[in-house]
């Protein structure tokens, strides 16, 4: 009989309680102690979901208070020297001083740089590496949680990430992989403490054998895998793998000496057949078929199709799961109040992906024949499709589809005859004159001074703020007492900002609940949840929009907001968007067309607003694309493919706007030298970009030492991620530093993100001392 387990369930909370209870401790309003009791419950719900559903193994060690990668960094003692001065008086503040810079206890310091998860939302803490780092086994809190599950009467499957991941993860002033040594004996004691504990299973991940890996951190897994399982020999190792095929790397997970491996048949369905070929005598195979990262209801009858001949093959050697972690998905459907019944029946959250789990376990236990024509022989399924994608109706049985799958329903489909390609659509969206002839006109037009100082667009979202917005959900104010609280917010933002000495404003933005879903509401073909809450980095939660349909603007959407803005005052307001490539990428997509569709369908909706902005007097626009790296496929041979359409769609939103408007975008964390030719092929006037957590180590790939970024540029000169308020001089001495590298005329100054999740007070005295190092910096180098 197929098995079931998960690779990992969302840690927030179905109320996004840990989220609160994270506020509420770093406010002060709460104890350590309640703070930890809220984590208990939550990890005791959501193993009572695994056991209800019927899994055979729950999942422990997948909880993290801000960060699963962080955990791990604490776990083999590899804390920056930096934290060591003024040390918090307790591990559980000093691990948030990690992550944040500020905990209850314990001095302030720089926090470690975030960074995304593979191709995800989701931001990890970077674990930074010495030449000597010398590593030190701290598993109390794993072993603890192990133990809370087993009093519970769970069959605990604790998760760590493997080692060849977690050094590849990390960042170091020299090579990673000659640590290696040193931080195996660490996983030595670690699995040999879960034998210890009565651990049977051990899933331990290893996403990067999803990439292009050199040929040295190839070599290093036998090695590394004979050793740790020579340490608790009795111990089953699940080895994980996710978010991408695994092609090249598909023997060596296989030949390893582990119990079982996890591949993702939902990012690579057509290796199924590989594995099976590949999967030893005795060896587990588990299967990744529901998506982990999205939320429509899984096909279930034509999984059934393609595992029954694997499931009677196999028989408990066969696992079934999620693609990967449940993290990326909103934990219960059952809390959506408002979606209407033909919408709720095509979804699952993560709690109603458990559920399919015991579905097509009983679809597999069935007593009914195989379907003819998807048999197995030597290994292989025979009547699949090369890409993995038969459907039930191949099957020569009939198999009633699942109701509400979504694979046929849901959507509606373009008309045949308008239905435009997306290369001949995307073949003329660039602006016909270069930076170096919009440059001039620019600067003529706005007169603005060296090192001109803005932000990134949104300001403080304020408890009154939210409770106007709920009160106007709610119906218990009009829309016009709605409409005049958001008029009054914006001028107080562009007030402050003029005391503050900006020289291009934004108008903070008091309207937008996401930058993303935001948009979702007011574009047709999106449908926006109530509670479909996932975990992007410690307590800040997303709520994407879900793409249901094909996509178009209704009416001008952040116009109106812009003008009012502008005629507030005399120096120039930011148009304020969210680009096609970062709307798509943020939201739930559809299943049935391609990305670039439905990312064509966005871009030509924004086109409209950025023309309409221009028309309003708007001659500054910023076309946000922060996700724009995380799209990109991890495997090399994919980026050409990406690149075309997702650099096209951002270049049509502004293709016909005149030279003297001015375009910008703004990018987030991310490996910059990667995607250096997409990001100049942008042709953004202005790039602002994340810096300041990497201590501008991301700035490099932007120096015309390197070829760089040939327009201007904004490198974050503080952390917005970090309650911390820079000082002055600090800031001086970064911008002197930044200028050594970007020419002075095409520098900008600006945070490092939006302050939407700061206070004012924190907002204000950092914008005062930015500013006062802009004019600083300005006096000394003009």
């Amino acid at each position: 009989m197929a098995q079931t387990h998960i690779l990992g369930y969302p840690r927030i909370g179905a109320g996004r309680e840990l989220k609160r209870a994270l506020e509420a401790y770093w406010r002060g309003d709460i104890s350590q102690s309640e703070l930890e009791a809220v984590g208990a419950q939550i990890r005791r719900d959501n193993w009572q979901a695994q056991k209800d559903a019927g899994l055979n193994l729950v999942t422990v060690g997948d909880f993290a208070w801000y960060d699963q990668v962080l955990n791990h960094t604490l776990m083999f003692g590899a804390v920056p020297a930096r934290f060591e001065q003024g040390a918090a008086d307790n591990k559980l503040d000093q691990y948030f001083r990690l992550a944040r810079g500020r905990a209850p206890s314990g001095a302030p310091v720089a926090a470690s740089a975030m960074t995304k998860w593979f191709d995800t939302n989701y931001h990890y803490l970077v674990p930074e590496f010495s030449g000597e780092q010398q590593f030190e086994l701290d598993t109390e809190w794993l072993l603890a949680e192990v133990h809370e599950a087993q009093t519970l009467g769970h069959i605990a499957k604790p998760v760590i990430i493997g080692p060849l991941t977690f050094l590849w993860l990390g960042r170091a002033e020299g090579e990673r992989l000659p640590l290696l040594p040193r931080l195996l004996a660490c996983y030595e004691q670690l699995l040999q403490q879960l034998a210890a504990a009565g651990v049977q299973w051990v899933q331990i991940d290893e996403p990067i054998l999803g990439l292009d890996l050199p040929q040295p951190w190839r070599s290093a897994f036998a090695d590394t895998y004979e050793r740790i399982n020579r340490v608790a020999p009795a111990l089953k190792l699940l080895l994980a793998t996710y978010f991408s095929p695994l092609r090249e790397n598909l023997s060596l997970a296989f030949g390893l000496p582990v119990t079982g491996v996890h591949i993702d048949c939902v990012r690579a369905p057509q290796e199924l057949p590989a594995a099976l070929d590949a999967l030893g005598d005795q060896q587990v195979l588990s299967v990744g078929v529901l998506n982990g990262r999205n939320v429509w209801r899984a096909d279930l009858a034509k999984w059934q199709c393609q595992l029954k001949p694997v499931a009677e093959q196999l028989g408990d050697r066969l696992w079934l799961s999620a693609s990967c972690s449940l993290l990326h998905c909103p934990v219960d459907l059952d809390t959506e109040d408002k979606l209407p019944a033909e919408q709720l029946q095509k979804l699952a959250y993560s709690r109603q992906k458990l559920e399919e789990l015991r579905q097509l376990q009983t679809r597999l236990t069935s007593t009914a024949p195989g379907p003819n024509g998807t048999g197995l022989s030597g290994g292989h399924l025979v009547g699949a499709s090369p890409a993995g994608e038969s459907d039930a109706a191949n099957c020569a049985v009939s198999i009633a589809c699942e109701a509400g799958s979504h694979s046929t329903d849901g959507y509606t489909p373009f008309e045949a005859d308008s239905r435009d390609s997306v290369a001949a659509a995307l073949e003329n969206s660039w602006r016909p004159q270069s930076y170096t002839e919009r440059a001039p006109l620019q600067r003529s037009r706005w007169q603005l001074p060296l090192l001109p100082t803005t932000t990134i667009g949104s300001f403080p979202q304020t408890d009154l703020l939210r409770q106007v917005r709920r009160q106007f959900r709610s119906g218990e104010i009009g829309e016009q007492d709605y409409v005049d609280h958001l008029r009054a917010e914006i001028a107080e933002a562009i007030r402050r900002q003029e005391i503050f000495g900006l020289d291009v404003l934004v108008h903070g933005e008091a309207e937008r609940n996401d930058m993303v879903e935001y948009f979702g509401e007011q574009l047709d073909g999106f449908v926006h949840t109530g509670n479909g809450w996932v975990q992007s980095y410690g307590s800040r939660c997303v709520k994407p929009p879900i793409i249901f349909g094909d996509i178009s603007r209704p009416q001008p959407m952040t116009v109106e907001w812009s003008s009012y803005a502008q005629s507030l005052t005399k120096k120039p307001v930011k148009g304020m968007l969210t680009g096609p490539v970062t709307i798509l990428n943020w939201s739930f997509p559809r299943e049935d067309i391609p990305r670039a569709e439905s990312c064509l369908q966005i871009a030509r909706a924004l086109q409209q607003e950025v023309l309409d902005l221009e028309a309003a007097g708007i001659g500054i626009i910023q076309i946000d694309e922060p996700a724009l790296r995380e799209g990109v496929p991890l495997r090399a041979s994919e980026h050409e493919n990406y690149f075309a359409w997702a650099v096209a769609c951002f270049r049509l939103t502004c293709s016909e706007v005149r030279p003297e408007t001015q375009i910008h975008t703004h990018m987030c964390y991310s490996n910059f030298n990667a995607i250096m030719d997409a990001i100049v092929a942008l042709d953004a006037d202005v790039i602002t970009i994340e810096s300041a957590r990497s201590d501008l180590r991301l700035l490099r790939a932007f120096g015309e030492e390197q070829g760089g970024y040939p327009n201007e540029i904004g490198p974050g000169i503080y952390d917005i991620h970090s309650p911390n308020v820079p000082a002055r001089e600090e800031l001086v001495a970064r911008l002197r530093k930044i200028a050594g590298v970007i020419p002075l005329e095409k520098l900008w100054v600006n945070p490092d993100c939006g302050l939407k999740t700061r206070s004012w007070a924190e907002v204000g005295s950092s914008l005062l001392n930015m500013v006062e190092a802009a004019r600083t910096v300005r006096a000394e180098l003009a």
